[in-house]
Formats: C-alpha cells, sequence, structure tokens
C-alpha cells in the first residue's frame, strides 16, 4: 500500500495561497518536525559566498571585500560607465539580498543573523557610488560607511524593526546613503582628492 504523504495537503494550501515555493519548502520543513534550511542560492547570497563566516566581524569583512572587489572591477571599466554600473550592482544586490536575508533569517531562527552581510554589500556600494578610484576615497568610504552602520542615526535604526528580510538590509540602506552623502560632501569642498 502506497503511504501518502502527511504534508501534501499543506504543500498544496501553500501553493494556492501565493507562497513562493522557497518559502512553502521551508514552512513544510517545519512540519515535517525538520529544521527548516534556506536554499543554496539564498545562504549564498546572504553570506556574500561565505564571507559572512568570516570572524572576528563578519560584517567589517563584507564591506572590505566589497570594497576591494568594486575597486578591482571599477579599474577595469570605461570611467563613463562606473557610476551607472555602481547603482545598477547596488540595486541588484538589495532586490536579491531581501529576499536571501529573508529565508537565512527564518532558517536560522534569528531576527537578524550576524552572517547574513549581504546588506554590507548593498550599503558598502552605495557608499562608493560616483567616488572617483583611489586608496583614499577608498578607505574613506569604507570608515564612513562602517561608522554610520554601526552608530546607526535615526532613522537607520528604526528601519531594522521593518520585517524580515526588510529590516536587514534597508537600514544598512540607509546607512550607505548617510555616507555617500558624506563622502560627496568631503570630495566637492576638496576635502577629501
Amino acid at each position: 500500500m502506497k503511504q501518502q504523504n502527511p504534508v501534501a495537503p499543506i504543500a498544496q494550501s501553500h501553493r494556492s495561497a501565493g507562497v513562493l515555493p522557497a518559502v512553502a519548502e521551508t514552512a513544510l520543513s517545519e512540519v515535517e518536525g525538520a529544521r527548516p534550511r534556506s536554499p543554496l542560492w539564498a545562504t549564498l547570497t546572504a553570506t556574500f559566498f561565505g564571507i559572512g563566516y568570516l570572524r572576528p566581524g563578519p560584517g567589517t569583512w563584507g564591506s572590505a571585500v566589497t570594497v576591494a572587489l568594486w575597486a578591482a572591477l571599477a579599474y577595469a571599466l570605461n570611467p563613463v560607465l562606473r557610476t551607472p554600473i555602481a547603482i545598477a550592482i547596488a540595486a541588484f544586490v538589495i532586490l536579491i539580498g531581501i529576499p536571501a536575508a529573508t529565508l537565512v533569517a527564518r532558517a536560522s531562527s534569528n531576527k537578524d543573523p550576524q552572517f547574513v552581510v549581504i546588506d554590507e554589500v548593498a550599503g558598502q556600494l552605495i557608499t562608493l557610488i560616483a567616488a572617483p578610484l583611489g586608496w583614499k576615497t577608498f578607505l574613506a568610504g569604507f570608515i564612513l560607511f562602517r561608522a554610520f552602520d554601526i552608530v546607526k542615526p535615526p532613522p537607520v535604526r528604526q528601519l531594522e524593526h521593518l520585517p524580515e528580510g526588510m529590516g536587514i538590509v534597508i537600514d544598512d540602506v540607509a546607512a550607505g546613503f548617510y555616507a555617500f552623502a558624506v563622502m560627496q560632501f568631503l570630495l566637492r569642498f576638496g576635502l577629501l582628492k
């Protein structure tokens, strides 16, 4: 006699409710009693291909690697394309980072796991938009973003209270905009060259 899957009706109800398959899979594993696991794409994205597992300070590692990767890419780009490509990459990271952070946070049962660093990647990229290439601007951008990410001036801290991946990512996006504004101010008035 064929054994019926006890969660099949639940799976069907998730599909009919319009829940994404990855989310339904996570919910089903909870029903089955197994610890939920995030999909591989979500884990790789949220941890920025494992950078989030580095210690100490995974967020700092995520920012540092982002600066290094952006520097390498930016030097290879036509100067006219640097700003639009930085904006496009930052937007892509935000759009893919929110659902990835949501799935990984759910699977870890932690509201904002330290190993999720895709938010630092997004904020750091925003900081470096339209910044000239050079070690001083890269270092200043790194320090500014990390400072705003740690201090979290209003409304950055309040944005952490948004639900799931939105709260994980958007507060760092806001910190990135603060750092971007200060960076542009320093560049505009010749305080950073």
